[in-house]
């Protein structure tokens, strides 16, 4: 898969990790990967998540990736250390509301509104070309702490939601993990992955705008290995992704 275009058209514009959480985003789009170490077309799609987290779109929006490891390559001879069938489900809900035949990796989701093929960097870059409409909806995550093992998060929703409610997701992610591939399609190499999903927890169903404070499991983490927070509104039965921010950990 040639990743130039995505790089010479200009689409992506430098922007650093911690000034992106500075930004609040209201102006910020969500990429879903599902994504498996056992499946060989994958690492091309994680790099090219990789390029694309915490950059900017032609029309100013950063881009804040979640990578979910699926698990239905498990019985290939490799068990990915990511998945989770929290993940899976999420992916199988996903394709019953696009109308899939079936579920495959790589996927991407954008916004929750457009999935495409995850290595197809010109097919992603017209998916993100076209999320341009002014946000409706505002999401800022206030304030954090660490409780144990617990994170408790204060945020709060601005705007007008849809009738059928939006629900509130929080996801807690590894910045960046590197993984050696024992067996399975990719025996043998060594995988870099970005903002891996550790816990992914619906906190909340919104009516109307509101300030909450909730708690998520931090999960299983990697000793060391830097985190950060991504907090989204998504329209009720996995719709429309409304707003989303993030916060270093």
């Amino acid at each position: 898969m040639n990743l130039k275009p995505l790089l010479i058209a200009g689409l992506l514009a430098a922007c650093a990790l911690d000034a992106c959480a500075q930004a609040a985003a209201p102006r910020a789009v969500l990429v879903e990967l599902f994504t498996s170490e056992g499946c060989s077309s994958c690492p091309p799609a994680d790099t090219l998540l990789k390029q694309m987290d915490g950059k900017l779109t032609a029309s100013g929006q950063t881009i804040i990736a979640l990578s979910e490891h699926v698990t239905y390559w498990n019985q290939d001879g490799w068990i990915d250390p990511f998945s989770q069938l929290a993940f899976t489900a999420r992916q199988k809900s996903y394709g019953e509301r696009f109308k899939l035949d079936d579920v495959y990796t790589p996927q991407m989701v954008i916004n929750g509104d457009q999935q495409l093929t995850g290595g197809n960097g010109l097919a992603v870059e017209k998916a993100l070309a076209a999320e341009t409409a002014a946000p409706i909806v505002s999401l800022r995550i206030l304030d954090v702490a660490t409780e144990g093992t617990m994170l408790s998060i204060k945020f709060a929703v601005v705007g007008d939601l849809p009738k059928q409610g939006a629900d509130v997701v929080a996801a807690v992610a590894e910045n960046q993990v590197t993984s050696n591939v024992g067996r399975g399609e990719n025996g043998g190499r060594t995988l870099t992955h970005v903002s891996v999903v550790r816990t992914l927890t619906k906190v909340a169903t919104l009516k109307a705008a509101a300030t909450q404070t909730v708690k998520v499991s931090l999960g299983k983490t990697t000793a060391g290995a830097p985190r950060h927070l991504v907090v989204f509104a998504q329209t009720a039965g996995l719709g429309k992704v409304l707003a989303v921010a993030m916060l270093p950990l």
